[in-house]
């Protein structure tokens, strides 16, 4: 079992973690995740090999009832190593397609030649998975795989920005700041994953009803990764993975991590605690600086919220 210590050297300074307002990129709505084939998750996003990583998407582990789903629509993915610049994908674009229908994975698109992926079925939103294999291995050091996802149209947008004029019918579309072979970070949704063992480190994030004290599941945050990539993760209660009443982001990269917090529909962000003990009023975004992967961390914050 890892211990899950709190790492406040991760932070440059009370200064780095000044907040600014909410501006979040112009990702599809919902989240991904990468579970099992059957949907379950797996601690700490940490799979047994390459060929046990699916995808899945939807509102998230965690998600309130009226939490989006992902747009509709045709999807494309890839994975690579968490700077973006190694495309670990090694099979064409066009096999790496799938679709969402009423905010879930509904299928994968099929191929004539059958390069489309293997598929699984979530246990728990009626949804289909995807596997992510075949990739190559990560030349990260601290074992962190990255899989993004986008849609086509911006996909293809992408690999023409890059020279590359039918992008579905290539592996790797080339690579320029601020593009990664096609995927845009402003367009896309990404997930860490680790694969065999090696330290953990993760983003944490817990809420309170600053009236009564209590822990509150169900509030969500969107991680922006290192690459102004975003994901929505929600706080909820699994001590089967060891998620504690909280919205955790797993198998992060060395770098600096944006953690947005934002007021919801029946609820106002009261204050934010932050990991080295500095305290922040009202929403706003937390900056969270990864200097190591070589050993287990948690980096916790800690969000008072009031209801109405």
């Amino acid at each position: 079992m890892i211990q899950r210590n709190l790492f406040f050297n991760t932070i440059v300074g009370a200064c780095a973690l000044a907040w600014t307002s909410v501006a979040i990129a112009h990702a599809p709505s919902g989240a991904i995740f990468t579970p099992l084939a059957d949907g379950s998750e797996v601690n700490f996003n940490h799979f047994p090999s390459k060929q046990a990583v699916y995808l899945d998407g939807g509102p998230g582990p965690g998600a309130p009832q009226h939490a989006a789903g992902l747009d509709d629509g045709r999807y494309v993915f890839q994975v690579t190593d968490p700077s973006g610049k190694t495309l670990l994908s090694t099979d064409l674009a066009r096999c790496r397609q799938f679709d969402v229908v009423n905010g879930v994975i509904s299928q994968v698109v099929a191929q004539p030649d059958g390069c489309h992926h293997v598929t699984g079925a979530d246990i728990d939103h009626a949804a289909t998975t995807v596997q992510l294999y075949p990739f190559n291995d990560t030349p990260n050091n601290g074992g962190v795989y990255k899989v993004w996802v986008t849609r086509v149209e911006d996909y293809l947008a992408g690999s023409a920005l890059l020279g590359v004029p039918d992008g579905l019918n290539v592996v790797n579309a080339g690579l320029k700041p601020g593009n990664f072979h096609g995927f845009v970070p402003a367009h896309s949704k990404t997930d860490n994953f680790k694969v065999k063992e090696s330290p953990i480190v993760e983003i944490d994030v817990r809420f309170f009803d600053h009236t009564t004290g209590e822990q509150i599941n169900g509030l969500g945050i969107t991680w922006i990764d290192t690459l102004g990539a975003s994901n929505q993760k929600y706080a909820y209660y699994a001590p089967e993975l060891l998620v504690i009443n909280e919205a955790h982001v797993e198998a992060v990269e060395v770098g600096t991590h944006t953690i947005v917090i934002a007021n919801g529909p029946n609820y106002t962000v009261h204050h934010i605690h932050l990991p080295n003990g500095g305290l922040i009023d009202g929403p706003g975004e937390v900056p969270v600086q990864i200097r190591t992967l070589r050993k287990d961390l948690t980096v916790v914050i800690e969000v008072e919220v009031e209801f109405h």
